[in-house]
């Protein structure tokens, strides 16, 4: 690996790529994409990662905002990038599958660039549901302890062999898949695209010891039709999941069936990926992410900055090396994000006595109905539970009354069959009465980002308010 890195790094550079550069890299998960990411990284350059599902007005805004030097693109999706890069002084460099296969193995190592540690080691764009995506600076130092403390954590080293199906132009694919195989010494397999046999298959051929992806991706392979038998997954022992919340029976059912244990954790495209996790041999607590990964720090705070007492729910806010150094010539978004020494996460949660986080929610997504504050991953949580149900997702919708009414949206497993007032009635002994949604819709798959988690943003909400199904409710907020 390291001499096609070497390699790669000799071709980069007579390409004109020097310290300081930043490098548009439109490329799928695939070898490919490893080699080139840290062939960048040897030369002081900054990768620029995005999806390949990104459409020419999108990959336009990246390259002005980041003010990329080179574009790097997939064969056979290169169409986006080419249109984005046309009457540009802007190279594009088009890579396929394999490219690199026939590279020597004994190019000796070339000297690498030596960069400060918090020299700007990636750029990537949040999603920009607010407003235009923001470039978060992640530095050398982030991805460097972030990849150590993963590691370590997981328990990972040479001996094992880590595998995902994850996209790696995104920061868990990055910072917490990638950068910790590595800071390890395992081997990687990298699988594209998702499939559940095929990553089982993978599983099984490649003698896989650890496992990355998110909640939907489990709930794939759980109701996968496969031939593979029990002790083909033997040597799984850990799977390592982020992205969204883990439903506690998923992980269960994923134990049962294939013997590894799901390690769910909470982190931020602005932390790399990092955060929380539950530990290997700790204490399990339902609904928890986890508690703070050594070296860093989680703080609840009040719309003042002041930490909350324990139990309150409040701001999450995190403090730690894998923070981000900056958002990309945003001053302010940058200071608007910091109160102190904490990263102020956007998302609403609580801590325990004993340091475990539980995220209530995104800010944005809180539904206020009636008054009443109703967290949308709480109901989601019971929903999941349920045996039917394969996919959920909880909103609010605007209500004359109310002024927010609680809608679910679900995808049911294959073959089975879930009428809206059945599924009202199960909720009624497991919420209280004014987090029950009234309105209900059966989709046959709910809105997905390229990591597998379900986009809120996603959900036609007109839609759901004229042809959901409104159950019966009573006349206030809490019947």
């Amino acid at each position: 690996m390291r001499s096609r890195i070497t390699t790669i790094a000799t071709d980069l550079r007579e390409r004109g790529v020097a310290i300081d550069d930043r490098v548009l890299m439109v490329l799928p998960t695939s070898a490919e994409f490893v080699f080139i990411y840290h062939a960048l990284l040897s030369l002081g350059a900054t990768p620029v990662t995005v999806n390949p599902l990104c459409a020419p007005r999108e990959i336009e805004y990246f390259i002005e905002d980041a003010g990329c030097s080179l574009a790097i693109s997939w064969d056979e999706s290169t169409d986006a990038v080419a249109t984005a890069t046309t009457g540009r002084d802007l190279p594009l460099w088009v890579v396929s599958s394999g490219e690199f296969d026939a590279l020597p193995d004994d190019v000796p190592p070339d000297d690498l660039v030596d960069v400060d540690p918090d020299h700007a080691a990636v750029l990537l764009y949040t999603s920009g549901t607010t407003g235009k995506p923001k470039g978060a600076v992640l530095t050398h130092r982030n991805l460097i302890f972030t990849g150590d403390v993963i590691s370590r954590v997981l328990e990972t080293g040479p001996q094992d062999v880590m595998g995902t199906a994850l996209p790696l132009f995104h920061v868990f694919g990055q910072g917490s898949v990638m950068a910790s195989v590595y800071t390890a010494g395992s081997c990687f397999s990298v699988i594209r695209p998702f499939d559940p046999v095929k990553v089982l298959d993978t599983v099984a051929e490649h003698r896989l010891t650890g496992l990355s992806g998110v909640p939907t991706m489990w709930m794939a392979m759980l109701h996968a039709e496969t031939d593979r038998r029990p002790e083909e997954f033997a040597q799984l022992r850990v799977a390592s999941s982020g992205g969204a919340a883990m439903p506690v029976e998923v992980a269960k059912a994923f134990k049962a069936r294939f013997g590894a244990t799901i390690l769910d954790g909470y982190g931020l495209s602005e932390t790399t990926g990092g955060g929380t996790v539950n530990l290997p041999e700790g204490l399990r607590k339902e609904g928890s992410v986890g508690q703070a990964l050594p070296g860093t720090k989680i703080a609840i705070l009040d719309p003042l900055g002041k930490q909350l007492p324990v139990g309150e729910v409040g701001e999450v806010a995190l403090s730690g090396p894998m923070v981000m150094r900056e958002y990309w010539n945003r001053p302010d978004a940058t200071a608007a994000a910091r109160s102190g020494e904490w990263f102020l996460s956007g998302d609403l949660g609580r801590v325990d006595d004993d340091g475990h986080v539980y995220i209530v929610d995104r800010k944005k997504d809180l539904v206020i109905r009636g008054g009443y504050n109703v967290y949308p991953r709480e109901v989601e949580e019971v929903l999941y539970s349920h045996p039917a149900i394969r996919q959920a997702a909880v909103v609010g919708v605007p209500d004359e009354r109310l002024g927010e009414e609680v809608a679910a949206v679900y995808a049911v497993v294959d073959g089975a069959s879930l009428e809206p007032g059945e599924l009202r009635a199960w909720l009624a002994d497991k919420l209280a009465a004014y987090k029950i949604p009234r309105l209900y819709q059966e989709v046959q798959a709910l809105p997905t980002g390229a990591t597998g988690k379900i986009l809120k943003r996603g959900i036609d909400r007109n839609s759901l308010l004229t042809s959901g199904t409104r159950t019966s409710r009573q006349t206030t907020p809490t019947g």
